[in-house]
């Protein structure tokens, strides 16, 4: 976990984002106070714009070790584990579906497939009929991208595709979970977004762990409660992607979360 190093960083770090809250604080009022006079404003926005930065980089260095502790702790229990196993493309799963628990918010909302691929039948990879892939043919794992947002899906679903992964996309929960029932054993990588209208992220989570405890998933928001996400990593969640998305952030955690996976299975 985090070592004397990092708590010292932690520490000082902390010091450093309290001193710009306070500077950010102090120009608001100044800014209140004398309106249309120096660049107030323009000093307060360098000003929210390096805590930000800050903050950023204390998540990802808490985050980061928190990870690393997990893994380590979690390697050897999954190298003896039954059950559930991502197979090859070949195979399919026969197991007839689950029931899936009722959303804690509206109603469904299903989204646009947008240029990804619509299979009309079971194909010679066993993908079941009508599961919308992008780069069905694709030389790399199979990746379950749940986004609500459908400019936010292509971008991602396009950065995946064009290193080779194949994305499976749904736009909610329930349609994430009908999915998952179906081709779960295929599927490589969950990218869960963590606001989505029927079930929450974490709640997708949950059931998602529910059909597959050794699940791989990444959480994908620009803003989430920092508890939370302590829950999740503590219930097995493999990284955390930013928004809004970075193709170098978005590939390396991907890649690290498939490699770790298959490290932990040899």
């Amino acid at each position: 976990m985090l070592d004397q190093e990092d708590l010292k960083w932690i520490a000082a770090t902390s010091t450093e984002l309290n001193s710009i809250l306070q500077q950010v604080s102090r120009y608001a009022d100044l800014a209140r106070r004398h309106r249309g006079e120096h660049n107030y404003i323009d000093l307060l926005g360098e000003r929210v714009e390096l805590a930000s930065k800050t903050a950023q980089s204390l998540f990802d260095r808490v985050t980061s070790k928190i990870l690393a502790g997990a893994a380590k702790k979690s390697a050897a229990a999954r190298k003896s584990e039954a059950g559930f196993t991502v197979v090859p493309p070949g195979a399919t799963d026969d197991e007839s579906p689950r029931s899936i628990r009722t959303s804690r918010k509206g109603e469904q909302k299903r989204g646009s497939g947008g240029d990804s691929k619509q299979a009309t039948a079971a194909n010679e990879n066993g993908v079941p009929a009508g599961v919308r892939i992008k780069n069905a043919h694709g030389p790399r794992e199979y990746i379950l991208l749940i986004e609500d947002e459908p400019d936010v899906a292509d971008l991602a679903s396009e950065m995946l595709a064009e290193e080779g992964y194949r994305v499976v996309i749904a736009h909610d929960g329930f349609e994430a979970l009908k999915i998952y029932e179906r081709m779960g054993k295929q599927i490589g990588l969950v990218i869960l977004d963590y606001f989505l209208p029927v079930i929450d992220g974490d709640a997708v989570f949950e059931e998602l762990r529910s059909i597959n405890p050794k699940v791989n998933v990444v959480l994908s928001s620009g803003f989430a409660e920092q508890t939370k996400i302590a829950s999740m990593l503590g219930q097995g969640l493999r990284g955390f992607i930013p928004k809004p998305y970075s193709r170098d952030k978005l590939l390396e955690q991907v890649r690290s979360t498939l490699d770790a996976a298959r490290q932990a299975t040899r």
